[in-house]
């Protein structure tokens, strides 16, 4: 399995903060991580959406189908992110357009390094490590590898 873990865009204050939209800057940061990602994301695919507005606009950027999770909403955690996405059973590549600080927490955990802590439309790619390739205990089921990183 390989997991994209990208944060929503740049967004407006407000409340409550399921309706925050995207600001301007924000929907420039999103173009450019959709283009990114567009002339890099493989198939099969599948992409999972937080039902917050910013992460919805942020995915609808994108120009490929979504679907929401609500187990992906802000103040999700690093458990309730993994097992949505069934990690690391799924086929293929899943794309999470989500929310900090649970994105940050998911790839520190699967990578086991320093905390990751990204900004606005900000990508990490993952690719889970087979049983067979782990050298060392798992940390969140199973360990990862990174693939790229990249901020707009």
């Amino acid at each position: 399995m390989e997991l994209i873990l990208w944060r929503h865009a740049h967004a407006e204050p407000g409340f409550p903060d399921l309706a925050r939209e995207l600001s301007t800057r924000g929907r420039e940061e999103a173009k450019g991580a959709a283009q990114w990602l567009n002339e890099r994301l493989p198939t099969p695919y599948r992409i999972l959406v937080s039902p917050a507005r910013r992460t919805q606009q942020t995915a609808a950027i994108l120009a490929r189908p979504y679907e929401t999770v609500p187990a992906l909403a802000p103040n999700s955690n690093v458990e309730a992110l993994l097992a949505a996405i069934d990690w690391p059973n799924e086929k293929g590549v899943t794309l999470v357009v989500g929310h900090q600080p649970t994105l940050g927490e998911v790839a520190t955990c699967l990578l086991g390094e320093p905390r990751w802590s990204p900004k606005t439309a900000s990508l990490c790619w993952l690719k889970a490590i087979a049983p067979s390739e782990k050298t060392s205990a798992t940390l969140c089921r199973t360990q990862a590898t990174l693939v790229a990183v990249f901020t707009p």
